[in-house]
């Protein structure tokens, strides 16, 4: 019999869709279009930069054959100012998601990446993580990606030399990872009444995957002190009624 799986995607299988996320590389060997189930990579001529999946970057720079550039939200500047917004400028908010990447119609206008025109028409396709480009060279600054968390841990990991002040980088991540962890902690004080709604805009997938069985686990003990409070209430209306007290009341609300 197969065990019950965890609602929801785990932290190995958010890293693995991570993996499918667009980067820069600076090619330092020629490398033809590669075919793949997402469709042809494009033909690497150093030193001209190209966009590829992280798994693939990640093994042309194990061979030596390519360096990542980090996205723009990943150098210190960008870090600095996302910290200074999640603990003085929206304390009790999340940092806002990166706004809608637009491209050049060719006819002097824009429209949303992926689509072929300003307004969405049938048969176009809505992009969302990790098949936008948020990490990419395109990717604006200060302002942190669906994938944020597992991409810097993946780039610190196999590509630090190709992050400058990579130490810096370091120490800002782990200061910004305690402060939204925080945030994510206390957000749940909105769930003790019963009613309320836990604000997730801007929160990444791996902090998602961490904080699903502590959130399910507030939301599971609110649910079980609302029930119990319910079934107290019930027992002491019966006691009335067997006591005679509930048609005194009734007979007092109908006077």
């Amino acid at each position: 019999m197969a065990l019950p799986l965890p609602p929801g995607l785990v932290p190995t299988e958010v890293a693995f869709l991570c993996e499918m996320e667009l980067v820069t590389v600076i090619p330092r060997q020629r490398l033809e279009s590669i075919p793949l189930l997402s469709g042809a990579t494009p033909t690497l001529r150093p030193p001209h930069r190209a966009e590829l999946p992280l798994w693939l970057a990640l093994l042309l720079k194990k061979q030596r054959r390519a360096n990542i550039l980090p996205p723009p939200w990943l150098h210190p500047d960008s870090l600095k100012d996302i910290i200074n917004h999640e603990t003085n400028e929206d304390p009790e908010a999340f940092s806002p998601p990166p706004p809608p990447l637009m491209r050049s119609d060719g006819r002097g206008g824009v429209r949303p990446y992926g689509q072929s025109s300003a307004e969405l028409r049938p048969g176009d396709i809505v992009l969302s993580p990790p098949f936008l480009p948020s990490c990419t060279q395109e990717a604006p600054s200060g302002y942190l990606p669906y994938h944020w968390l597992e991409m810097s841990e993946m780039l610190l990991a196999h590509a630090a030399d190709d992050i400058p002040n990579s130490p810096e980088v370091r120490t800002l991540l782990r200061d910004l990872q305690e402060v939204r962890a925080a945030k994510m902690r206390g957000s749940t004080v909105h769930l003790e009444g019963g009613d309320g709604v836990l604000n997730l805009r801007g929160v990444g997938a791996m902090e998602l995957a961490e904080s699903r069985g502590f959130v399910l686990g507030v939301v599971e003990g609110v649910r079980k002190l609302g029930a119990s409070a319910e079934a107290g209430r019930r027992e002491e209306e019966e006691e009335d009624r067997a006591n005679g007290r509930g048609d005194e009341s009734d007979e007092e609300m109908a006077f």
